[in-house]
């Protein structure tokens, strides 16, 4: 007998029908207290050996419905190891279709990223003598808001900041932190071991707790998109902003990437912040030479396609990058990566995956390296 389940960490599907292994019915759940979806992840028992469609049959109102032009949902077995999978948006419903060799598979919008797996993160992460672990605070469902914070603090020292994963769905942010964090902690990089001895990092792995675990696409437990609460946040309907902000305001932030994932997009790429009023042409430049930098160090990162550029003063400040920029003066960006596979760089069973987001990860040690100087704001 076939079964449908999605009762445990980062699950997402409801179960019309599923008596028939060729015609599986499912819509995907919108998030608790608004009304984006787009992420599913859910188990599949029973179909050994049996020509599996299944049909999502809200995909239509999905919030990014673009997202499913040229997308393949991915599949595994053990939960470690993540495949494409044959994946159709027709007549308004994403179908997937796939003969699992075993009794149970997983399916997913990407490789998901547990709360428990973050645990892990957080906890081998701390066994480095250079990090130090607080607890900013809590979230709505009393989740803790974790804060890496790795190297010394100095007033020589420049304040780094990276978060990631403001938006729960995108998952690829976070498996993006482990590859970073493996290599800025590894005692035996020399350019990790430079970058240390001048830069203080602030690493929030995961800004959403609330929605990872409860498998949303992009709000928090009371609905919050949070890079729409950076002007004013607090602590009754976005306290994952609020904490980190005022934190960040007791450091200072000489330079911040918020690390997310595009639907749409098949491509890596930067959206910058040149709608703030304070642009100017010596940030643009910075912003230019990051760019053009990470390119040539991982060419899985490309600078020809991305989002239109808000013309100055036109900047949405409740955004992460746009306040950080314009509170700070410093450069603030926003990574995105694809839910699908790279247009210029493809790999036909992996797509874009975990093991690609971690190597983008590492590579922007060296970047930072690179760019030395250039990265720290002008003196006042």
């Amino acid at each position: 007998m076939i079964r449908i389940s999605s009762s445990f960490d980062g699950g997402n599907i409801r179960c019309l029908t599923c008596t028939d292994s060729s015609d599986i019915r499912l819509q995907i759940k919108a998030d608790a207290a608004a009304d984006f979806f787009q992420w599913f992840h859910f188990r599949l028992t029973g179909g050994q050996g049996l020509a599996c469609e299944m049909k999502i049959t809200n995909a239509d109102q999905a919030s990014y419905t673009k997202g499913w032009e040229g997308y393949q949902a991915v599949a595994s077995y053990d939960r470690e190891n993540w495949f494409r999978v044959e994946t159709v948006y027709e007549n308004g419903h994403l179908v997937i279709r796939h003969t699992p060799d075993v009794n149970a598979v997983y399916y997913a919008y990407f490789s998901p990223y547990s709360m428990e797996r973050h645990s892990d993160l957080i906890a081998d992460a701390g066994q480095s003598p250079d990090v130090s672990l607080s607890v900013l605070g809590e979230t709505l469902d009393g989740q803790d808001m974790d804060l890496l914070t790795i190297g010394e603090a100095a007033p020589d020292k420049e304040a780094f900041w990276l978060i990631a994963r403001q938006h729960p769905g995108e998952t690829m942010a976070e498996w993006w932190m482990e590859g970073f964090l493996s290599r800025l902690l590894d005692e035996e990089d020399a350019v990790s071991r430079a970058l240390l001895e001048k830069i203080c990092f602030y690493v929030v792995p995961n800004m959403n707790p609330d929605g990872s675990r409860r498998g949303h696409l992009r709000t928090n437990a009371a609905g919050a998109n949070l890079n729409r609460e950076w002007s004013e946040p607090d602590m009754k309907r976005s306290p994952e902003v609020y904490l980190v902000r005022e934190k960040m305001i007791s450091t200072g932030v000489d330079f911040c990437l918020d690390v997310h994932g595009d639907e749409g997009l098949p491509y890596n790429f930067i959206a910058g912040t040149q709608g703030i009023p304070s642009w100017t042409a010596e940030k643009d430049r910075q912003l230019t030479d990051f760019k053009r930098l990470w390119q040539q160090v991982n060419p899985d990162f490309q600078t020809t396609h991305g989002y239109p550029v808000a013309a100055k003063g036109k900047g949405n400040l409740a955004m992460c990058g746009n306040y950080i920029a314009e509170r700070f003066g410093c450069l603030a960006m926003t990574l995105e990566m694809p839910f699908k596979d790279t247009a210029d760089t493809p790999n036909d069973l992996w797509g874009w995956s975990p093991e690609r987001s971690k190597k983008l990860g590492a590579s922007l040690i060296d970047v930072l390296q690179q760019m030395g100087d250039r990265l720290i704001p002008p003196s006042e």
